[in-house]
């Protein structure tokens, strides 16, 4: 399994594209790794992972949630539309205090979202 594919995929957004992004490739050591980077920069509570591609990542963080930063943090692996995310947030409640992070994105992220790496091509 490898992180990058080319191909003909039909994306969990319904979007057809000619590579994907298959972050089942990282390792435990590389979710904990990002973890750790996104906990330097966000404060946070608690933390959701859109599934499946957001759980170990959302896993990977809860070790890091600070109870005083009463922020929800909502997590995935790639996105591409945006929809999953405002669907998350939307189940949650629309809280006001919430920060997504992604660490793939393939196109733009709502304004509540940071993306670690942007797929600017």
């Amino acid at each position: 399994m490898t992180l990058f594919q080319l191909g003909d995929f039909v994306l969990h957004s319904g979007v057809s594209s000619n590579f994907k992004i298959d972050c089942d490739a990282l390792s435990d050591e590389d979710w904990e790794c990002l973890a750790a980077l996104v906990a330097k920069n966000v404060s946070f509570s608690r933390v959701v992972g859109i599934p499946e591609g957001g759980l170990r990542f959302a896993a990977a963080l809860a070790t890091h949630a600070c109870d005083a930063a009463q922020r929800l943090l909502i997590v995935d692996d790639v996105l591409t539309t945006g929809a999953s995310m405002e669907a998350m947030r939307l189940a949650c409640g629309s809280p006001r205090d919430v920060t997504g992070v992604v660490v793939f994105s393939r196109g733009q992220c709502p304004s509540w979202v940071r993306a670690i790496f942007t797929l600017s091509l």
